[in-house]
């Protein structure tokens, strides 16, 4: 299983230099509710969700979403190995969570800090 990080869909969707190719999006992915937010704040942000927005909800489609729990709400209240943003700190909390049902679970980000704290956390990364 995959945890998809906000940085890889939002990649994928804006055809930014680097994004997974299409078999990526074929495996099981998985990711907190945030990432529906952050997408969508990002594409009313850019003023693209006429010519964006059916891409993004096909996308989104393709995730299985883990609600804002309590439980996972509380650890990212706690201290991470490295300092993290809030939101980051939300998304290695899900995937701390999952992890201890799938000690297989890959994190997919593009973003530095949050895979160096991934690492950190014993959960392999992938940088598709």
């Amino acid at each position: 299983m995959i945890y998809l990080d906000t940085s890889v869909l939002l990649a994928r969707l804006f055809a930014e230099d680097r994004f997974p190719p299409d078999a990526f999006w074929e495996q099981p992915l998985v990711s907190s509710r945030l990432i529906e937010y952050e997408a969508w704040t990002r594409i009313h942000g850019r003023n693209v969700a006429k010519t964006h927005g059916e891409a993004a909800r096909l996308l989104l489609a393709r995730v299985a979403l883990v609600e804002l729990l309590p439980p996972v709400l509380a650890r990212a209240l706690e201290p991470f190995p490295i300092p993290v943003r809030t939101l980051d700190a939300v998304h290695l909390s899900t995937a701390l969570f999952l992890h201890r049902h799938d000690r297989s679970l890959r994190i997919a980000t593009y973003e530095g800090t949050l895979a160096a704290a991934a690492a950190a956390l014993r959960i392999r990364v992938l940088q598709p």
